[in-house]
């Protein structure tokens, strides 16, 4: 059984940072891509970012392109967001994603797994 257990959410002013983290268990994760999601209350899913299986290609929304920095862990089974200049519209719960095709892509239902979400609230 895979799963992914997601850490590092809170509460952080305008302008701080904090790093997400997302750790995989049960299956080796060396060929899956990775990516962030999020969702705000009464909003559709968003894409945030994601990696390919050996962090050769990464895609970001353009809302977070300069800030956030996608990377792998160790041994490849964790995968990081850094998230740097936050901003208040950044506050949501963010939710961690696996796909076990290897083909990088933006889209939430090509993501074979999910973790249980983490909350990131940006406020003074």
């Amino acid at each position: 059984q895979v799963q992914l257990v997601e850490s590092g959410g809170g509460l952080v002013q305008p302008g701080g940072s904090l790093r997400l983290s997302c750790a995989a268990t049960g299956q080796s994760f060396r060929s899956f891509c990775m990516a962030w999601f999020r969702q705000s209350p009464g909003k559709e899913r968003e894409f945030v970012a994601a990696t390919s299986f050996n962090e050769a290609a990464t895609y970001y929304a353009d809302s977070v392109k300069g800030r956030f920095t996608i990377s792998k862990g160790n041994g490849k089974l964790t995968v990081h967001l850094q998230m740097n200049n936050l901003k208040p519209e950044d506050t949501a719960v963010y939710y961690c994603a696996a796909d076990e095709s290897g083909l990088l892509s933006r889209l939430g239902d090509r993501y074979d797994y999910w973790g249980q979400g983490t909350q990131v609230t940006v406020s003074s």
